[in-house]
């Protein structure tokens, strides 16, 4: 005598349904969501800094100017390219150089400067005005490139 199985719609459709959750779950597991790094950025990262200034009058009428660059630090990694945007919004001049990573450039008032760099070696790198080199011409100014 041969045996009869008898299988009803709804577990066809239970069957359907697990077999799905099981399928998609074995997908997902296996799914490689890692990816291939070569050590090196492909882009440069962006950091945008400002000119700024102070200004204020002692209490004998004496006006005083004092200009910075904002933010005053910026944090790099060894190795890593980096794009320096700075704007101009206060000064209408202010040359520049980063001491011991051979960058030079000017900064215009209403303008951005694009400078470019990757630092080899981990440091402190001041990056000075040379405009505004003491407090008689409205500085120091002077900011900081942290390699690390």
């Amino acid at each position: 005598m041969s045996k009869v199985l008898i299988v009803s719609k709804k577990q066809i459709q239970l069957f359907i349904v697990v077999a799905a959750i099981i399928i998609l779950a074995g997908v997902y597991l296996s799914w490689d969501k890692s990816r291939a790094v070569n050590g090196q950025a492909s882009e440069a990262r962006v950091i945008q800094l400002v000119t700024g200034e102070y200004e204020t009058q002692t209490a004998e009428g004496k006006k005083l100017e004092v200009y910075i660059w904002h933010p005053g630090t910026i944090i790099v990694n060894k190795g890593e390219p980096i794009e320096l945007q700075i704007s101009g919004v206060n000064g209408n001049s202010h040359p520049f150089v980063v001491e011991g990573l051979g960058i030079r450039g000017e900064v215009t008032k209403g303008k951005t400067t694009v400078v470019r760099f990757t630092a080899d070696k981990a440091g402190t790198y001041p990056v000075l005005c040379l405009t505004h080199t003491d407090m008689h011409s409205g500085g120091p100014m002077v900011g900081y490139i942290v390699v690390q």
